[in-house]
């Protein structure tokens, strides 16, 4: 995949992530299966993107990114089952996002 595509990619579907989370609580039939696929497309997004480096702190950030991606769909699956964990879920997903985003702009200065 292009590079702008991917990135193009992962801005809508985050978009679409954070929006159908949101909209969940309204019970709407449609949003777990936007959530799928916004999940799947960012999970998509990250994995097709591996650290090619020699740094070992780099590559360990980015397993802990692709964990992050593989719990987006676990979570969407948690969601289609009617199971609140979903939140949980998502919310270590967004947890482990956040600390790889900020550890690795450390690192590559």
């Amino acid at each position: 995949m292009a590079d702008k595509f991917k990135t193009y990619l992962f801005y809508a579907c985050a978009i679409l992530l954070v929006v159908s989370a949101a909209l969940y609580i309204t019970g709407n039939k449609y949003i777990p299966y936007i959530y799928a696929v916004s999940g799947a497309g960012i999970a998509v997004a990250y994995l097709t993107n591996p650290y090619r480096g020699d740094n070992f702190r780099l590559k360990r950030l980015n397993i802990q990114q692709a964990i992050a991606a593989i719990l987006l769909p676990v979570s969407s699956y948690l969601m289609f089952q009617k199971k609140n964990e979903w939140f949980a879920v998502l919310f270590v997903s967004a947890f482990l996002q956040l600390y790889v985003a900020i550890i690795r702009k450390r690192a590559e200065k």
